[in-house]
């Protein structure tokens, strides 16, 4: 499967996003039950969202806190996904740490983004010279009436796959 072919199409069109959306369901079930999906993604931004409905609340009918965590870890592994081979490159989250700010009452998005020249100079040209490097993303959530929900920060770890050593 070419999934890069999906990536474009969910970059360009309305369609080609639902198809994209679609695929990721398939492949990470656990977002489907939540509704966890893509609602924008260019080539420096991804917005992630979770609905407000009955599966997501918590006791106080607010969007539960592990369910804004994982929208934002989901907005920024997949962006950062789409920048590097995932055949050349190992992505693992070594930790995630939430600051809630706000309930949410509705519908939550997150937003991540990223550059070029934030790219090459925290990780791409790191590993030229280290076996792994860590790095941390600040995610941002908000409702629908763009209240700042929560702030996610993900610390993932990227190594090739070269140097990747594993048990027996």
């Amino acid at each position: 499967m070419n999934f890069e072919k999906y990536i474009q199409a969910g970059k360009t069109s309305r369609f080609g996003l639902w198809k994209l959306n679609f695929g990721l369901f398939r492949i990470i079930p656990f977002n489907k039950p939540h509704g966890i999906k893509i609602s924008k993604l260019t080539d420096t931004n991804i917005e992630t969202s979770i609905k407000y409905k009955r599966r997501n609340l918590n006791h106080i009918k607010g969007v539960h806190a592990c369910g804004l965590a994982t929208t934002a870890e989901f907005a920024s592994g997949f962006l950062l996904l789409t920048k590097l081979n995932p055949k050349k490159y190992r992505l693992i989250m070594e930790s995630i740490s939430m600051t809630y700010h706000y309930q949410a009452k509705s519908d939550v998005v997150a937003k991540f983004s990223l550059t070029e020249d934030w790219l090459n100079e925290n990780i791409l040209t790191p590993l030229k010279e280290t076996n792994v490097v860590f790095i941390k993303c600040q995610i941002d959530l908000y409702d629908t009436e763009n209240n700042h929900i929560s702030t996610g920060y993900t610390n993932w770890q990227i190594k090739e796959w070269s140097t990747v050593k594993t048990g027996v």
